[in-house]
């Protein structure tokens, strides 16, 4: 079984990311199973990391590891990623042997009523996530443009495509582990 935690970056329960990990939940690949994370967490300090991980932060910290992969799906706020996503991956990337994402497989998603449909922030996000030697998978990609409760077939059938190539790539036998 393929386990895979799931971030949205966005903090708000009704979020269109957070939307788009349920669907993908619904719709993923035979033997992968999607499991969402929170990330509601402090803001990185040094002092509070010296005086140890807040409890939250050691939870997510252990799921990040457990996980085969991670799925990040972003809004895009202020033409980048959101604040507590970037946060999240501060404190996720600390030195060794808590730095959780490097290596850590991971696909990239986004949905938003903007036009650009998160284009910046995941180029942001893949750069972020680059510089902290996490393996994200190169495509293929989607942008979704979504402002209603339900997804197009054709966004699930794209967003279907992404799971499928995320599997493929973290399957066992797969030449990328």
């Amino acid at each position: 079984m393929i386990r895979v935690l799931a971030i949205a970056g966005s903090l708000r329960t009704g979020s269109f990311n957070r939307a788009l990990l349920d669907a993908a939940a619904g719709i993923a690949p035979a033997g992968m199973v999607i499991e969402l994370a929170d990330i509601a967490l402090p803001l990185f300090d040094e002092d509070l990391e010296r005086a140890g991980d807040p409890p939250a932060v050691r939870a997510l910290r252990e799921r990040v590891r457990a996980a085969d992969g991670l799925l990040i799906a972003t809004p895009e706020y202020n033409r980048s990623v959101p604040g507590g996503l970037k946060n999240a991956i501060d404190w996720l990337s600390r030195d060794a042997p808590d730095a959780v994402l490097a290596g850590k497989p991971v696909a990239v998603i986004g949905a938003t009523p903007g036009a650009w449909g998160t284009r910046i922030a995941k180029s942001h996000l893949r750069e972020i996530l680059t510089a902290v030697e996490a393996r994200v998978l190169p495509g293929p990609n989607l942008f979704v443009r979504h402002a209603s409760a339900a997804f197009e077939p054709s966004v699930l059938a794209s967003l279907a495509g992404v799971l499928a190539a995320f599997a493929a790539q973290l399957a066992p036998s797969s030449s990328a582990r």
